[in-house]
């Protein structure tokens, strides 16, 4: 299973991004998929995930600013940031937890990571 990540960039403060995340190659079925962040000298850190039926979850400092959806026929995961803010600045990273074949268990596969900016 690989992710491949796009849609990050520079944007000024209050503006917006769409973020996507493709997974392809060899793939049984996707459990939960997200998006995680890593700011410089930081953790990194949940920032939203989606069940497959499409219940979501959100890091309290991005509630009401960003929004994760999915399309299960493209295994595709997007995560869509208005209001954007400095502090959002930060690599951000896909993760799905996924299993290639019926016989091998789930386990989490890692996006390599697009930069977000927010700055004017």
């Amino acid at each position: 299973v690989q992710l491949q990540a796009s849609g990050g960039g520079l944007v000024q403060p209050g503006g917006s991004l769409r973020l996507s995340c493709a997974a392809s190659g060899s793939i049984f079925s996707i459990n939960d998929m997200g998006w995680y962040r890593q700011a410089p000298g930081k953790q990194r850190e949940l920032v939203a995930k989606i069940t497959s039926g499409g219940t979501t979850n959100y890091a309290d400092s991005v509630k009401g600013r960003f929004s994760i959806s999915r399309d299960n026929a493209k295994n595709t995961v997007y995560l869509q940031m208005n209001s954007l803010k400095p502090e959002d600045t930060a690599v951000y990273y896909c993760n799905a937890e996924a299993k290639a074949y019926h016989y091998v268990p789930f386990r989490h596969y890692w996006g390599q990571g697009t930069l977000v900016t927010v700055s004017s």
